[in-house]
């Protein structure tokens, strides 16, 4: 991700509506999968530090992360957020079987060989453990953040489950969100291509009432996806186990 794109998310994710929304649905999953505190969690792909906000906030006491890129280790320590590793995350530097959840949201994408990366996550899971996979769904959704972030791919949900099936992994909860703003989503990027519009990161076209109108949209969304499975939206959920029986 370029450094300013960085930049921008490291200021705005304590408060913008999509990095909010997305703690309250990771954190629900974490509850429907009964993860207790003491679980051993890994985040792969910190960024700026919002899901580790998100395992402060709910207890989580024994969280590593780990980012390929200085610039997020940086900004997720200046945050206070210390068990943070610098590595590769088709080398992930870690033992066998050693976490019972480990958390890959909005980070196969910007890797070339995503299944060396799933590979990973299936190896450092215990046994009975869970993966958290989120990715930026629909080729036909590409866009400035995609350029920004430096994606190599945006999916769609059954070529997401055959490569995470792949890896060893079992597949079980499975959907779209942010399905309710995907047709403006959609336009919006069409707009920005047509007319050159050059920004840091996308989260700079915001403002206090267009936040608060989309965080409680996205509320809305984040609420009822898990339970209407839509056929699209703008980013795939999936969940999957890895076979044998959890010590937590």
């Amino acid at each position: 991700m370029e450094l300013s794109a960085y930049e921008v998310e490291a200021q705005v994710e304590a408060e913008h509506w999509w990095f909010r929304g997305r703690r309250l649905l990771f954190a629900e999953e974490l509850r429907a999968l009964k993860t207790v505190t003491t679980a051993k969690i890994l985040d792969v792909g910190v960024g700026t530090g919002s899901n580790l906000r998100m395992l402060r906030e709910e207890g989580y006491r024994n969280v590593t992360g780990i980012d390929l890129n200085q610039m997020a280790v940086r900004f997720c320590m200046e945050k206070g957020f210390t068990s943070i590793a610098l590595g590769d995350a088709t080398r992930l530097p870690f033992a066998d079987r050693q976490f019972d959840v480990v958390l890959a949201t909005d980070t196969i994408e910007h890797i070339e060989d995503d299944r060396a990366a799933l590979r990973e996550i299936f190896r450092v899971l215990a046994p009975g453990g869970c993966a958290v996979i989120v990715v930026p769904a629909f080729p036909s959704l590409w866009g400035l953040q995609d350029d920004v972030a430096h994606h190599k791919r945006r999916y769609r949900i059954a070529d997401l489950r055959a490569k995470i099936h792949l890896s060893g992994l079992t597949i079980g909860k499975g959907y779209h969100f942010n399905y309710l703003l995907f047709p403006p989503i959609w336009l919006a990027r069409r707009l920005i291509s047509m007319c050159g519009i050059k920004r840091a990161s996308e989260s700079e076209f915001n403002s206090p009432a267009i936040n608060r109108l989309l965080y409680w949209t996205f509320l809305v969304d984040v609420r009822t996806a898990p339970l209407l499975r839509p056929p699209f939206g703008v980013s795939i959920m999936l969940i999957a186990r890895k076979a044998g029986i959890s010590k937590v």
